[in-house]
């Protein structure tokens, strides 16, 4: 494949982003994810030759969270062992939602949006990733969108993290339209669902389209659940996705290499490139 991903601004930010991200929740959580097959979180070795490989398709879009267990510990480990990796990447993480081991071993999900802990998130996200600014930070919602929006004041906070140089963008991963459409109107960037199977989340893109903001799209594949008689689920998930051309990026998360040419692969024949 000799053609690469070309980077696209994101409307309203100085960012530059591949219209195909890289999902690493993978690297560091096992647990509590809807993916139709059980996977193995990928060893280090597995984990630069993947960001390896993603990079030299043309991916430069890297979507992490305090929510993906281990995932920001290890790819700043990475970067500190590797040098120059880190400057390949355009970094997307979150704040609100942790993922905790309880009893038996097993993981769950807490979320806390107030200001004290936003803060204590990003410091450790910094740390975490071995890096002074991280690209663009969301909020990791519950689904109460609004509620979280209008009674935290969580994306007022964000906005001053971007005023004292710690993030360079902001936005939300949302799980309904109104949430998606107030997030954008107090921030950059709004991540919504939206594939073959869920398409109820189309007015927050048309909304980002008119009023020049920024859309990253998670689960364009229905997190591996995507089927079509007769069809490459795939490619018609990438024509489906990018024919709105307020996309920016969508968020592909495979570990298998293979399938990560396969979803660069089917971006370019949707894009016709």
């Amino acid at each position: 494949m000799s053609q690469s991903l070309v980077n696209k601004q994101i409307a309203g930010t100085d960012l530059e982003v591949s219209p195909l991200g890289f999902g690493t929740v993978k690297f560091g959580r096992d647990q509590g994810v809807k993916y139709p097959e059980q996977f193995t979180i990928p060893d280090d070795r597995e984990m630069l030759d993947l960001l390896t490989l993603a990079h030299t398709l043309g991916m430069n879009l890297l979507d992490t969270a305090p929510a993906y267990g281990t995932s920001e510990e290890r790819l700043g480990q990475l970067f500190a062992k590797h040098k120059g990796l880190r400057e390949q990447w355009v970094i997307c993480s979150k704040v609100g939602e942790e993922f905790v081991t309880v009893e038996n071993g097993r993981g769950e999900s807490y979320f806390d949006f107030s200001e004290q802990h936003i803060r204590f998130s990003v410091e450790r996200s910094l740390k975490r990733l071995n890096t002074d600014v991280i690209e663009l930070l969301l909020v990791h919602s519950n689904g109460d969108d609004v509620n979280i929006i209008e009674q935290t004041g969580c994306l007022e906070v964000l906005a001053d993290l971007k005023k004292e140089g710690k993030i360079l963008a902001s936005g939300m991963s949302t799980k309904t339209v109104a949430g998606g459409i107030l997030a954008l109107k107090h921030s950059d960037v709004a991540m919504v669902t939206y594939n073959l199977n869920e398409q109820g989340e189309k007015p927050v893109l048309d909304y980002a389209l008119t009023h020049g903001k920024g859309i990253f799209i998670k689960k364009a594949l229905a997190s591996g659940h995507a089927c079509l008689s007769g069809q490459d689920p795939v490619l018609e998930s990438m024509k489906l996705v990018f024919s709105h051309r307020a996309v920016s990026s969508a968020i592909v998360g495979t570990i298998n290499p293979a399938h990560l040419r396969q979803n660069v692969e089917a971006y370019l024949k949707a894009s016709g490139i």
